[in-house]
C-alpha cells in the first residue's frame, strides 16, 4: 500500500506494485507503480500522475539507465486545445537550441529540482530590490527556487514580488486597471484592444536568461477583457517557477549533466 500528500492538499491511497509500462513500440519493465482507490484534490477525473520529480521513486529516477536520466516537456497554452503537450524521454529530449542553467541540490529536500535565479528584469531594465540573496538555498535547506511543472503561477519571495509587481505596474501605466482576481492583485481591462504593448519579462537564471512571452505573464482571467499578470507573492521563503511561466518552452531536464535548459518555441 502507499500514500501520498501535496502542498495542495491532495492526496491517493491505494496499492503499491510494479508493472510494465507501454510507450508506442518502447517497453519498460519492472516500474513501481500506484493503483490509487482514494484519490482527493486537483488532479481528481485525471487518468493518472507520472511523477518527474527528483526522488527516488519518480518516473526518471527509475529509468534513468533506459533514458540516460534525461527528459523534457513542452506545455502548451492553456487555450490551445487543437495541440497537445508532450514529454520526450532519452538522449532525444535534449533541445540543440536550449539554454542551460546548473542544478543545485538542496540535501534537505532532494525531491525538487532547484534552480540559480539571480535577478528580474522588466522592460529591459533590472529590477531594483530583486537581487540573488532574495533567492538563495541557505545550509539548512530553507529558501531557493524549484521549478515545478505541476504550479501554475509562478510564485516569489514577497519581497521580490512587490518589487516585481511595481516595476511592471510602472511600465504598464498606461493600460486601464481592472478589479483584482483571486490571487491576482494586477489586473488590466483590455477590452475592445486588438493590440497591447506591455514590458517585457526576463528572468536571469545563472548561465540562462528566460525571456517570457507576454502570453506566459498576461492571462485572460475573464469572458470580457480582463488579463492579469501571473505571478503571486508567497510568505514561504520557496520561490516556484510555475507552468504559465514554462509554456511553450521546451524544458529539458539533463540530470546527467546537473542541468536543466529552455529552448523558445519548443512545442513546435
Amino acid at each position: 500500500m502507499y500514500q501520498v500528500s501535496y502542498g495542495d492538499g491532495s492526496f491517493t491511497f491505494g496499492d503499491f506494485s510494479t508493472e510494465t509500462l507501454t510507450f508506442r513500440r518502447t517497453r519498460v519493465a519492472r516500474v513501481a507503480v500506484g493503483c490509487g482507490h482514494d484519490n482527493e484534490g486537483l488532479f481528481v477525473g485525471a487518468a493518472g500522475l507520472l511523477g518527474l520529480g527528483r526522488g527516488k521513486l519518480s518516473f526518471p529516477s527509475q529509468t534513468g539507465r533506459r533514458f540516460n536520466r534525461k527528459f523534457s516537456y513542452c506545455l502548451v497554452d492553456r487555450s490551445a486545445s487543437s495541440r497537445p503537450s508532450s514529454v520526450v524521454f532519452g538522449d532525444s529530449a535534449v533541445s540543440r537550441t536550449a539554454r542551460f542553467t546548473s542544478l543545485l541540490v538542496n540535501p534537505k529536500l532532494d525531491t525538487f529540482y532547484y534552480l540559480e535565479l539571480l535577478g528580474i528584469s522588466v522592460g529591459g531594465i533590472h529590477v531594483r530590490g530583486i537581487s540573488a540573496s532574495l533567492f538563495k538555498l541557505d545550509p539548512s535547506g530553507n529558501g531557493g527556487v524549484i521549478i515545478d511543472s505541476g504550479t501554475s503561477v509562478t510564485r516569489l519571495t514577497r519581497p521580490a514580488y512587490i518589487a516585481l509587481r511595481d516595476a511592471f505596474r510602472a511600465g504598464a501605466s498606461n493600460l486601464k486597471r481592472a478589479p483584482e482576481f483571486s490571487l491576482f492583485d494586477t489586473c488590466f481591462d483590455l477590452s475592445g484592444m486588438t493590440e497591447v504593448k506591455v514590458p517585457t519579462v526576463v528572468l536571469h537564471f545563472r548561465g540562462a536568461d528566460l525571456s517570457l512571452p507576454a502570453t506566459n505573464y498576461l492571462i485572460p482571467v475573464d469572458t470580457d477583457g480582463s488579463f492579469c499578470f501571473a505571478f503571486a507573492g508567497t510568505l514561504s521563503g520557496l520561490s516556484i517557477l510555475g507552468n504559465i511561466q514554462q509554456q511553450g518552452f521546451r524544458v529539458v531536464y539533463d540530470l546527467a549533466g546537473s542541468r536543466i535548459g529552455f529552448a523558445p518555441r519548443g512545442c513546435a
